[in-house]
């Protein structure tokens, strides 16, 4: 499909309510003002007119606002139609526009064309997506800060010390009669140091960024009736799941969202470890161990009335933060707290009167590495993460190549693969592979 096409889409979600947007992108948008409203609305003023069939039969009356390019979101004509929320009206006015010459528009592709045609780089394209589907207020705030370029911004000044770089290293490799001898120029490594702390400074704020956006993903594990629904019931500040004396009660996993100061949190309540005695219990164990796979962070509650022998240590089966909670300490008298147990973390609890709770919430946000946010945090994805730490990587080997070989060349080549990686967050150098499949997991109409 062209760029040059004509899209149009619903740009309000699906259902019922007061107001409705067709939203038309591309050449053909005064033509379709003209047979839709009649005329050509003056640009950026909003005109109250009716909105007509092919037939002259009025659909609709609201409000068309025509944005003449360059100055709009995409960069092209844009005409949007307001009219009333209905899910019959709004196909009706879409149908419309479509048999005016455009076509309905794929997920995302309204951004897609803002970042074509330069309105976005690709972070500022993401952090759209991001705005809309935020799930925290600190995650709506840290998404306007993309928005408005504060992640690129942060990218394009380490990729400019990149580039100043380069410039020195190379021109003394091209040029060896001007007798720069860069290998002995302690000015190449103190900015190699300067630019390794910085990216490092960007890595720690962009894991920050993927926090506000991907969340933590906690199960709740343990052996049967030690508490785990109770945990996630208390967490959760509302009953969410059964709780039960009888051992058993969870039989599938039960999932919920919280936030602890601003950083999304999924909470995942699981059946209890044990040999299951029926189908329908060994199924849940099943789905158990499944979610403890796809965890960031295992809570593995231990009913701290049991003896020691049912406290023996659990070992999660891939590398991922494990901490031991030793519930219903209103039953043994322990004082509630942090420790140690073995090679993990543990803290003492009681889920029934919330002894320990706010210790618990404090370990999550520390083992997870977030802290409370100012006003410089920026949404972040983890394929900005991943570009960022390859560009780390190349600049510490580049390092490395200079102090122990004095190798020029090599130290020009990472500097140029770091470069080529943050190019990847901004969408400079980017796959069309990549870009397909950022802007697919757009809605529609965005």
């Amino acid at each position: 499909m062209s760029e040059r096409d004509t899209i149009a889409a619903i740009a309000t979600p699906a259902g019922r309510g007061g107001i409705g947007v067709v939203k038309v992108s591309g050449p053909a948008v005064p033509g379709v003002a003209k047979q839709v409203v009649g005329v050509l609305p003056q640009p950026r003023y909003a005109t109250y007119t009716h909105f007509k069939d092919q037939d002259g039969q009025i659909l609709d009356s609201g409000i068309a606002i025509y944005f003449p390019s360059p100055h709009s979101f995409t960069g092209e004509d844009i005409l949007e139609l307001h009219g009333h929320g209905g899910p019959i009206v709004m196909n009706m006015l879409l149908n419309r526009c479509l048999t005016c010459g455009a076509r309905l528009a794929n997920p995302g592709e309204f951004t897609e064309r803002a970042f074509h045609n330069g309105k976005l780089d690709l972070a500022q394209a993401e952090a759209v997506a991001d705005l809309i589907d935020s799930s925290t207020e600190q995650a709506v705030r840290s998404a306007q800060r993309s928005l408005q370029g504060l992640f690129s911004q942060a990218v394009h000044g380490l990729v400019e010390e990149l580039i100043d770089l380069r410039t020195y290293v190379e021109a003394a490799i091209d040029f060896p009669e001007e007798e720069i001898d860069f290998l002995s120029d302690a000015r190449v490594v103190r900015d190699l140091d300067k630019i390794i702390e910085r990216t490092n400074d960007l890595m720690s704020s962009t894991k920050q960024g993927c926090l506000l956006r991907e969340g933590l993903h906690v199960v709740l594990a343990g052996r049967p009736n030690a508490g785990k629904s109770s945990l996630l019931n208390a967490l959760a500040r509302h009953d969410r799941a059964i709780v039960n004396a009888a051992p058993g009660t969870t039989r599938d996993t039960i999932e919920l969202q919280i936030q602890l100061d601003g950083m999304p949190v999924y909470l995942v309540d699981t059946a209890g470890l044990r040999d299951a005695s029926d189908a329908v219990e060994s199924e849940g164990v099943r789905r158990t161990h499944a979610a403890l796979e796809n965890a960031d962070h295992i809570l593995f509650i231990v009913d701290d009335c049991e003896s020691k022998a049912d406290k023996d240590v659990f070992v999660p089966t891939k590398q991922v933060p494990c901490t031991y909670v030793f519930n219903k300490i209103d039953l043994t008298g322990r004082n509630s707290g942090s420790f140690s147990f073995g090679q993990f973390d543990a803290l003492a609890i009681s889920a029934k009167y919330g002894h320990g709770l706010n210790e618990l919430r404090q370990h999550l946000k520390r083992t997870a590495g977030y802290r409370d946010t100012d006003g410089s945090t920026f949404i972040a994805r983890n394929r900005h993460l991943n570009a960022i730490r390859e560009a780390l990587q190349h600049i510490v080997v580049g390092r490395q190549q200079l102090v122990e070989a004095n190798a020029g060349e090599l130290l020009a080549e990472e500097l140029r693969l770091a470069q080529r990686h943050f190019a990847e967050i901004t969408g400079e150098f980017s796959s069309d592979q990549l870009l397909g499949r950022i802007f697919s997991s757009f809605c529609i109409g965005k």
